[in-house]
């Protein structure tokens, strides 16, 4: 009775320390484990073992990340200020780089984002955000991942969500766009008038090949005048005509 009263407690703290030995980490957690402050190895998933004291374990995640990048004020290359918010999806690859590399690697990842976000979207025109968002996202993908590749840091994807504009700029747009409307449909009427014209030459030097062409022209148009139940009808006078009686005088 007095020896299970010493060794008790004994006992009691040894199946303690056994059990904090073992230690489970899921399908998609690593281990990095450090060996009296040194790095030892990544160990997981599944069970593993830690040795209390003298080993250390920091848990990391490797499911991609879903991160909000904050609203942005940016200055486009043609001094046109927008602001732009974005989403980044990131993972890590290397548990290792990612915990001894950097002290917090997703706000390290949040802050490089902003400011590539800037530098990049700094580069191109208005135009070219608003309608090259494909491309932009990959450059802005390709930076971040060249700079995170350091710590271990996957970026797989980075999207532009909204594009906001001055209500200035908006209307600015807004009569730009009026005015190449306007532009095209000129253009449009001016390319209208040019073939017609030239349907035009093309069939007056199909009727001066054959006189007699011209003069049942004439009729099809009384033709098509009568047909309108119009009051006043205006007879075109053939010039052979003249230039005849002109012969008899």
């Amino acid at each position: 009775m007095d020896t299970l009263y010493y060794y008790g407690p004994l006992l009691a703290l040894a199946a303690i320390l056994l059990l904090s030995l073992f230690r489970v980490l899921r399908e998609y957690e690593r281990g990095v484990i450090f060996m009296l402050g040194r790095f030892y190895r990544v160990k997981g998933p599944g069970l593993i073992i830690v040795v209390p004291i003298l080993q250390q374990m920091v848990r990391v995640d490797l499911r991609t990340v879903v991160m909000d990048v904050p609203t942005q004020d940016v200055i486009s290359r043609d001094n046109v200020s927008v602001k732009v918010n974005a989403v980044v999806y990131l993972r890590v690859i290397d548990p290792e780089k990612a915990i001894i590399q950097v002290e917090d690697f997703l706000n390290a990842t949040s802050q490089l984002s902003q400011t590539t976000l800037r530098s990049v979207l700094g580069k191109h025109e208005l135009d070219e955000m608003l309608a090259e968002r494909e491309t932009l996202n990959a450059d802005i993908q390709e930076s971040l991942d060249k700079q995170t590749d350091a710590w271990g840091i996957k970026v797989s994807n980075v999207e532009i969500k909204h594009i906001d504009l001055d209500e200035s700029m908006i209307r600015a747009i807004a009569k730009q766009a009026e005015a190449e409307r306007e532009r095209r449909a000129k253009v449009i009427h001016a390319e209208g008038e040019d073939q017609a014209a030239a349907k035009l030459l093309s069939a007056a030097q199909t009727l001066a090949k054959q006189p007699q062409a011209i003069q049942l022209r004439y009729m099809q148009t009384l033709t098509d005048i009568a047909g309108d139940k119009s009051s006043t009808i205006v007879f075109p006078l053939p010039m052979d005509i003249l230039q005849l009686l002109n012969k008899s005088e």
